[in-house]
């Protein structure tokens, strides 16, 4: 979409034509009408997840479905829905009618939802490009307003996200700590933000223990991703931490069922890389720091055992009960240093964590961990106005037995079937050294899914637009 213009009306316009229509009725007399073309109830009256192609004037006239009632993510799903799924009545010129009865929201859902229906699973494929991607595409937008700004938004989002469903979406030969870390490295030279990266070495130097302990198995090394975006412009100060398992067969506790989509263990590090590129590209006026633990969970004779006590760079020993639970141990080192180090005054921490969590509350939202008020009615805001939702668990101390060990300060394991999504979020606790501000979210259940855009499950990039819709909002 590198062209987007604004045009008053279709004057000599020959392409295709996308019309979003409310729903009226199905028993209606009045025909939907648009550009000398008449469409009766008995075919189409605007439902919901309905469109209906005509041909005329030289122009393919795609009638667009939108219900009674929009949510923004309902709208976006409409728009990608017929992107990707109508791609062949696209060529190098398209026109968007834009109701005069939307607002700026429905015309970023509808534009967003429109470039993430270019996105293909097929990354090993010979596809054709889709024309959307073409050089030579022209949208044209039919409105009143100018809606450029909004537009320019949108676009940013979708992006954002189509580069992370590609970095969950790819095979762990590919997405390796070291290609994460290249990607945030180049991803912050073009969108204006500092990235350090700590290999091995320079992480045993600093004393990142629990985080190395989990990639001692692997042969790729570890990657500790620190980014920071600091404005001149800055009032504020977040800080995010994104776990980065780029691939976990469970370690020594290796898994017994599922692990074919463990390469979505790093969604969470993947949702805090699109959030960085998406608000250094937005250029918000709030300073973030974010730091990605990246590490594979692998096995061979180094991997570190049930039972063995390891240490920590905040200084606190961990009896390691499960190898499995290992997503904990890296961003409890990522939490500390992000802590100690920058001081951040709101902390969020983003990680496919538990399957527990897919037990409570199935695969529409996710959990919400916080004991501040303020920061979990802000970001459940956040949330469902973009229509990923956040559900809120508790982390009362009654749970904090889950995780005392008698041989060291905490476990990385209650061993209980039972809640636990809620002590996994009280070992994180433990780490932030009492932050008055900090929130984890548990995204199991909401990072990688089966919906109508492939038959195999694929990433959702869950996170992205929530953290950003969250400090824009600050």
């Amino acid at each position: 979409m590198n062209k987007i213009i604004k045009k008053q009306n279709l004057d000599s316009f020959k392409g295709t034509i996308l019309i979003p229509v409310f729903e009226t009725t199905a028993k209606s007399i009045v025909p939907i009408e648009y550009h000398g073309v008449s469409v009766y109830s008995q075919v189409f009256y605007g439902k919901k997840d309905t469109h209906y192609l005509v041909e005329k004037y030289e122009c393919t006239h795609v009638f667009i479905g939108l219900g009674k009632e929009l949510d923004y993510k309902s709208l976006k799903t409409i728009f990608r829905r017929i992107a990707a799924k109508q791609k062949e009545v696209f060529g190098k010129n398209v026109a968007l009618v834009i109701p005069d009865n939307f607002n700026k929201t429905q015309v970023e859902a509808a534009f967003s939802g429109l470039l993430l229906g270019t996105y293909n699973l097929g990354h090993y494929k010979k596809t054709e490009i889709h024309s959307f991607l073409n050089s030579d595409f022209e949208l044209n937008y039919i409105a009143n307003t100018d809606f450029g700004e909004v537009i320019a938004k949108a676009i940013k989002i979708a992006n954002a996200q189509l580069e992370t469903y590609a970095l969950v979406d790819l095979p762990p030969n590919k997405v390796t700590p070291k290609y994460l870390a290249n990607w945030a490295t180049e991803s912050g030279k073009k969108h204006g933000f500092e990235v350090t990266v700590f290999g091995k070495e320079k992480s045993t130097e600093v004393g990142l223990h629990s985080f190395l302990s989990v990639g001692k198995g692997s042969a790729q090394e570890p990657q500790f991703i620190i980014m920071e975006y600091n404005p001149a412009n800055a009032k504020k100060h977040i800080g995010l931490v994104g776990k980065g398992i780029t691939f976990d067969t469970g370690g020594l506790n290796i898994k017994t069922a599922g692990m074919v989509q463990m390469k979505c263990d790093m969604a969470g590090g993947a949702a805090v890389l699109g959030a960085m590129q998406l608000i250094a590209d937005l250029q918000l006026p709030v300073r973030v720091t974010a730091i990605v633990p990246a590490c594979e969970n692998s096995v061979d004779a180094q991997s570190f055992l049930p039972s063995d006590v390891i240490q920590s760079y905040a200084g606190h020993s961990i009896e390691i009960i499960d190898t499995d639970a290992e997503g904990r141990l890296i961003l409890a080192d990522g939490l500390s240093y992000l802590i100690k180090n920058y001081k951040p005054e709101t902390v969020i921490d983003l990680a496919t964590l538990t399957g527990s969590v897919i037990g409570t509350l199935g695969y529409e939202c996710a959990g919400l961990f916080t004991n501040n008020v303020e920061l979990s009615i802000k970001l459940q805001e956040a949330g469902d106005a973009i229509g990923e939702r956040l559900w809120q668990l508790p982390l009362w101390d009654a749970y904090k037995p889950d995780i005392d060990s008698e041989i060291a300060d905490v476990k990385n394991y209650s061993g209980k079937p039972v809640a636990g999504a809620i002590s996994a979020a009280k070992f994180l606790e433990f780490f932030t050294n009492n932050h008055s501000a900090w929130a984890h979210l548990d995204i199991a259940g909401v990072a990688f899914g089966d919906d109508e855009f492939a038959k195999t499950k694929h990433a959702t990039a869950y996170g992205v637009h929530l953290i950003t819709n969250f400090i824009e909002n600050l």
